[in-house]
């Protein structure tokens, strides 16, 4: 039909026909088909179902969980609040008492704190759904982690934490994740990191979020695969995560044609991690560093990154890499443009 796959996702399929495109996502049997042109669209619903048995479902209002709403002014909204009742209905927590945050500020949890659950299956069923509502809630995204690192033997203080994750769910339901259609085509990220804050490993945690324009499309929170000396090279190893996947995504928005008028700009709020971005001289210090991280400075070099300075109370990413109290917490989940259906 003379559609492209994608080489950086491959449920994704592009077709271009002079000026417009066609953009075809598919998951299993499940198809997101949208593009430049209505008609052309509908001739490959039409073209698809002379081949297939498909129903065509209109517009896009829920897909695989996520539902979908328009506002009048062309945003769009995005959240799972279907998914939420249904996983504290299973967890039996319907009429729990809301908190304020997924997790205690600074919580660091032990891996032989507690009695070990006789049944680990209630905890790995439950984990494994918050995982999947991450897609959606970046503001859970680090408790999410925490708790994922003790599947193997969780104990009743790690279900305490799961407890606490889905009393904050339970509080903010409705939230979701709002999408401006008068965002500016352009990459920020924002890449933090906590130093030794594992207390089992000693390994350290990485944040990062990609926005395009004002609208966050990219995020993760994570434990480091290796234990790092200082606090530089922390994060020094986020940067490079968030490079590789500010790199990923620019293929994918090449595939949709989509051209970046300047490169993308990484925020940072440590000195010495941007130094070593961008200053050859300092690489003599941190010889013990894997190679594999230098690529951040070749990619400076070469003009297709960028690294800035941003002050510690407006790094986005601390929220995907430790608990914070609650203004704090609150704020950066007005940055990640996180809110309700009722928001202009």
């Amino acid at each position: 039909m003379g559609f492209t796959a994608s080489v950086s996702d491959t449920s994704l399929f592009i077709k271009t026909d002079n000026n417009d495109i066609i953009i075809l996502l598919l998951y299993v049997d499940d198809i997101i088909l949208t593009g430049s042109c209505v008609t052309k669209v509908q001739l490959v619903v039409q073209e698809l179902s002379s081949v297939f048995d498909l129903k065509d479902l209109g517009k896009l209002t829920y897909f695989l969980g996520l539902q979908i709403q328009y506002k009048p002014n062309g945003d769009i909204f995005v959240n799972q609040s279907k998914y939420i009742k249904d996983l504290l209905h299973k967890a039996g927590m319907d009429s729990c008492k809301p908190a304020n945050t997924p997790c205690k500020p600074d919580n660091q949890m032990i891996m032989t704190e507690g009695e070990l659950l006789s049944d680990p299956s209630s905890y790995r069923s439950i984990v494994g759904s918050l995982q999947y509502l991450t897609f959606t809630r970046p503001d859970i995204a680090f408790a999410v982690n925490t708790v994922c690192q003790h599947m193997h033997s969780p104990t009743e203080v790690h279900f305490g934490a799961v407890k606490r994750i889905l009393r904050y769910l339970h509080g903010t339901m409705q939230h979701g994740i709002v999408y401006s259609s008068q965002s500016q085509m352009n990459l920020t990220a924002f890449s933090d990191s906590d130093w030794a804050a594992d207390l089992n490993t000693r390994r350290s945690v990485t944040g990062y979020i990609v926005f395009l324009g004002d609208n966050p499309i990219s995020w993760q929170s994570k434990k480091q695969t290796s234990v790092s000396r200082s606090s530089t090279e922390a994060e020094y190893k986020a940067l490079a995560h968030t490079a590789a996947d500010l790199a990923w995504v620019r293929h994918i928005l090449r595939d949709l044609k989509c051209v970046l008028l300047q490169p993308p700009v990484i925020n940072c709020d440590n000195m010495s991690a941007i130094a070593l971005s961008s200053n050859p001289v300092f690489h003599s210090r941190i010889k013990h560093l894997d190679t594999d991280y230098h690529f951040v400075r070749e990619r400076v070099q070469q003009g297709d990154l960028a690294v800035a300075y941003v002050p510690t109370d407006e790094q986005t990413a601390d929220v995907l890499t430790k608990g914070l109290h609650s203004p704090a917490f609150i704020r950066h989940c007005y940055n990640l443009k996180l809110g309700t259906p009722s928001l202009d």
